[in-house]
């Protein structure tokens, strides 16, 4: 990987970004994905955010609150996981649960934005971002279901797809085109860690200021660097699941030799990452727990 001056956007998450001096980085890709000025004013912690390097080898995620009380929960997934979308919506339901005291009537039920940069290929599209909310339509008329005055004057909202979670998909792992748009910056930054020439949207410049690699220590380049190393051997191992899937399935014509080839890929990629969290000196027990290898295949490796 070509060594870029600024620090990558997931590295920043789970070591910068909490820190309200850098509040305006995550402001910024938030205010461009939803099209609105968004100031957070703290960062929260919940069950599924707490910051564990253990437990955060492929994913990290983020909790914010802005000013009107709404959630914004953050996630990066740099490997691929077949069932992210219902872990999505494991996540956003957590959080509606979590965040609602007991006693409290639903009209408490707080507003989530669930945003999730993942670097690998999620679904089927050829878009870079996906937005997703609730409606209700009429079988019948197909008339779209509205708020009454009274609700919009209560919840202070205009649609009934303001009141539930709505999700946003960026799928920035092959964005290496010409950044002509502020969204296409960000996806530029998050999939390179370099800043567009000229970019002028909203976080840009503050990544450009406080994300430098070099105003880190020589310890925490050291440990980003092997990071990245880790990255770029995580995407060799995704292209590699896929490529033996196929020659394997295309050898053999029969659907068993394609599902035989990606379950060794899928194999030798959990014992690749677990010779990596081993030589990071990480505990067996977690290395066990994260990967889904035995104690004693953990310890042959």
């Amino acid at each position: 990987m070509a060594e870029n001056k600024y620090i990558r956007f997931d590295w920043a998450m789970k070591r910068l970004l909490r820190q309200k001096a850098n509040f305006g980085i995550l402001e910024g890709l938030l205010t461009t994905l939803l099209g609105m000025k968004i100031k957070i004013r703290q960062m929260l912690e919940s069950e599924g955010n707490q910051d564990d390097e253990n437990d955060k080898y492929n994913r990290v995620d983020m909790l914010a609150e802005n000013d009107k009380g709404e959630l914004f929960l953050i996630e990066v997934q740099n490997n691929t996981e077949y069932a992210y979308f219902q872990r999505m919506l494991f996540g956003t339901s957590k959080l509606v649960t979590e965040y609602i005291k007991k006693g409290q009537g639903y009209e408490n039920v707080r507003k989530v934005y669930s945003v999730n940069i993942v670097y690998f290929s999620l679904g089927k599209g050829t878009d870079i971002v996906y937005h997703g909310k609730t409606e209700f339509r009429g079988i019948h008329n197909g008339d779209l279901l509205e708020l009454s005055p009274f609700q919009r004057q209560k919840f202070n909202v205009d649609e009934v797809s303001d009141l539930y979670p709505e999700y946003y998909i960026l799928k920035v792992n092959d964005f290496n085109r010409v950044a002509k748009s502020s969204i296409e910056e960000w996806a530029y930054y998050l999939n390179t860690g370099d800043v567009p020439k000229g970019a002028k949207a909203p976080g840009m410049e503050e990544v450009k200021e406080q994300l430098k690699v070099d105003r880190m220590s020589k310890a925490e380049r050291s440990a980003y660097y092997k990071h990245l190393d880790n990255i770029v051997i995580l995407r060799d191992n995704i292209y590699t699941e896929r490529e033996e899937g196929r020659l394997e399935g295309r050898a053999e014509g029969r659907e068993e030799g394609r599902a035989e080839g990606r379950a060794e890929g899928r194999e030798e990629e959990r014992r690749q990452n677990a010779r990596r969290m081993k030589d990071l000196g990480l505990p067996a027990e977690t290395i066990s727990t994260v990967t889904g290898l035995t104690m004693e295949e953990v310890a042959e490796l």
